[in-house]
């Protein structure tokens, strides 16, 4: 995997996890925590498709690895979920 691919892999994983997490209504950090998400989206995303035996849908091909686009974003929506969560029984409701 080359420089250049690299950085579009992330640029496209920081997209997901933003899109992921604007999904869940839920902001957890700014362009590197995007990134995280995404990754970790894609890998959330891929393991629960594998058990419900669903296809790979819209895959990116960059350096001889897929990246699962649709899996990504709805993995991403279910890790900010989980953290918007935990984050809100931890520390309890806003208050403004």
């Amino acid at each position: 995997m080359t420089l250049i691919e690299f950085l579009v892999l992330l640029v496209i994983a920081a997209i997901c996890g933003s899109i992921g997490q604007s999904l869940a209504g839920y902001d957890l950090g700014g362009c590197l925590v995007s990134i995280v998400v995404g990754f970790i989206g894609a890998y959330i995303g891929m393991w629960l498709a594998g058990k419900l035996g669903l296809p790979e849908i819209l895959a990116i091909k960059i350096g001889g690895k897929n990246f699962p686009i649709i899996w990504s974003i709805v993995g991403s929506a279910l890790l900010t979920l989980i953290v918007a969560l935990l984050r809100r029984g931890v520390s309890g409701p806003r208050r403004f």
